[in-house]
């Protein structure tokens, strides 16, 4: 079962990346054409005749070899996870502007998830446990509110009020402009400082989402046999609640939260170009924007290879979930 599961992974990975090899070749844009475009008008110098500079990048970036040979490179690379240098931004390589990228969206994007999805799910559970209390009737319509707003939305409203019109909170950026990356303490707190508003609106967007997905699981556990059963041995509210209630109830939100982090990068697009935050989403999106298809590249494999391990994570977690699940229990 293991062994099939990683051969499943490797698929995923291996088709993800083939049609991210292909897809972005069919707007037709030329990124070497472009780039020196936009390089040109921006020094603003007399123009030239860019054929024969065009021609010698493209040779530098292995984009006048044969398409299967470029396929073939890119498969290796992919395996290697060396995607070679940036267009957009040579001579960077394109290795080193994920590794300064990924930091900041795990910080935020990961944290604010698993904050909003622990909280969504115990506020969800506890409305449908104890649905007629008043507490929970005025939350649960501000939570089905929220729950329908994307996350940018709630974003400008942050940064207009908290930030714009109070002055509680920067407008943008991961941290202050001029300041060296380090480990001490000023520099991480100034970076918590900055990251409040954007995992807030994470935050609020989500615990909406989160809840009423466990509400509706925790109204199909309630009045099941072994909650009966665990109510006449006359065990604690908290004991059925968490054990036999929450806990068989949160299978398929585990699921779902596999998905979401599989989609941390795509959902961080928009938010981070909100808050000018310097994460994996900004840095896509200004790669797709400068057709600067090795980054492209990079990004989207990095989201695959994120998919499949949530996926490989939550399946070895299930068992620890509930213990009717086995690996390697199902019939092959």
């Amino acid at each position: 079962m293991i062994v099939r599961r990683s051969l499943l992974a490797i698929f995923v990975i291996f088709a993800a990346a083939t049609i991210n090899f292909w897809l972005p070749r069919t707007t037709g844009r030329d990124p070497i054409a472009e780039r020196l475009a936009q390089i040109m008008a921006e020094g603003g110098g007399a123009q030239m005749d860019m054929a024969p500079l065009i021609e010698s990048y493209q040779r530098k970036f292995g984009l006048d070899q044969p398409l299967w040979q470029q396929y073939a490179t890119y498969l290796w690379d992919t395996a290697t996870l060396d995607w070679g240098y940036s267009i957009s931004s040579y001579p960077t390589r394109v290795s080193t502007l994920i590794a300064e990228a990924l930091p900041w969206t795990i910080g935020l994007m990961l944290v604010s998830t698993i904050v909003a999805f622990v909280v969504g799910s115990l506020v969800g559970a506890y409305a449908a446990w104890r649905g007629n209390l008043k507490l929970i009737q005025v939350f649960m319509p501000a939570l089905m509110l929220t729950a329908g707003i994307p996350y940018y939305l709630i974003g400008l409203i942050l940064i207009y009020f908290l930030a714009f019109r109070l002055g509680w909170f920067p407008i943008a950026g991961g941290a202050p402009i001029g300041d060296i990356p380090s480990m001490s303490w000023d520099y991480v707190v100034s970076v918590m400082y900055h990251a409040i508003l954007p995992a807030a609106s994470i935050v609020i967007a989500a615990i909406g989402f989160w809840a009423l997905g466990m509400r509706a699981m925790m109204t199909t556990v309630i009045g099941q046999d072994f909650i009966l059963f665990a109510e006449a041995k006359g065990l604690s509210p908290w004991r059925i609640f968490f054990k036999y209630g929450f806990r068989n109830a949160l299978l398929p939100q585990v699921t779902t939260l596999a998905l979401v982090f599989g989609q941390l990068v795509t959902g961080a697009v928009l938010v981070e170009m909100v808050f000018g935050y310097p994460g994996l989403g900004s840095l896509l999106f200004v790669s797709v924007s400068g057709a600067d298809f090795p980054t492209v590249y990079g990004v989207v494999v990095v989201l695959a290879v994120t998919v499949a391990l949530s996926m490989a994570l939550i399946d070895l977690m299930y068992p620890l979930l509930d213990p009717r699940v086995r690996l390697g229990s199902q019939k092959t």
